[in-house]
């Protein structure tokens, strides 16, 4: 039984992911990657790592496995609120100067590219859930995408662990999210309301162009250009770029960078850009 992969085999899905989403798999994540595959073994009844690489690699089984892969090896790290200043800034200011610019009956349209299970969705979408409440009324759609259909389906039921949603303020907990009747359950869901402003779909940001509306208001694309090359990072923000529409606002992670990127984008604090 050979339960670790050669340096060969990992090569040549390292060099399989990257080229599919981008995501860089040096050799210091090869323990990581052979811990999430074999539970791919288990699922499938394959004996070791390198039957499965021959099964997936050589084999019959790439069309079938490659999602599950895929889903695999990508790392989900998400929370509720993460990065907090971003959602303040983006009420105390984005929504507010968007709305001015529009006419009757706004629309604010907001994608959340690699939204993993959809905590940042719904976290956008609480927060303007409680703004339209005020005097500024105005309607919202929030896309969600991400390349991991596992992530998605939790995202689109909308139910979480209780843990999760700790860093949820508690009025905001008790006006969008609904406790499981079953005390056993430490579970909750998002309510009815916001779930149906939100909607969610499987996307590779690596793909050459993207089914999404040209006229984006708002784009969250927060920590995942850290695992790009970077000229992948400047490719994939051009992408994002053209669908977002002028004066519209770019959102990235606290620890990503526009430094060198040719873009028509002004900075108007830490990682967050306005469309010229």
């Amino acid at each position: 039984m050979h339960d670790s992969l050669s340096e060969r085999d990992f090569a040549r899905m390292a060099g399989l992911i990257e080229g599919h989403c981008g995501i860089r798999m040096p050799p210091s994540k090869r323990v990581m990657v052979e811990g999430r595959l074999r539970k791919r073994l288990r699922a499938l009844g394959l004996r070791d790592l390198t039957e499965y690489c021959r099964w997936v690699l050589d084999g019959d089984g790439f069309a079938e496995e490659f999602p599950c892969l895929i889903d695999a090896v990508t790392t989900n790290k998400t929370d509720f609120f993460r990065e907090p200043d971003h959602f303040r800034l983006l009420r105390d200011m984005a929504v507010p100067t968007l709305l001015k610019a529009a006419g009757p009956d706004p629309l604010v349209k907001v994608w959340s590219a690699a939204c993993s299970c959809g905590a940042e969705a719904y976290t956008i979408a609480m927060v303007l859930a409680d703004m339209s409440l005020g005097e500024s009324r105005f309607g919202f759609s929030i896309l969600g995408t991400d390349i991991c259909t596992d992530v998605l389906e939790q995202a689109a039921t909308a139910i979480y662990p209780a843990d999760m949603v700790s860093p949820v303020p508690a009025d905001m907990r008790r006006r969008y999210l609904l406790r499981s009747r079953d005390p056993d359950r430490q579970e909750v869901r998002i309510v009815p309301e916001l779930r149906r402003t939100a909607r969610f779909m499987q996307m590779n940001l690596m793909a050459p162009t993207y089914p999404v509306d040209r006229d984006m208001d708002v784009i969250f694309c927060r920590n995942i250009l850290i695992y790009f090359d970077r000229p992948t990072q400047q490719a994939v923000l051009d992408r994002l770029c053209r669908h977002l529409r002028p004066g519209g606002y770019l959102f990235l992670g606290h620890s990503e960078s526009m430094a060198g990127a040719d873009l028509l984008l002004e900075q108007i604090a830490p990682t967050v850009f306005r469309m010229e």
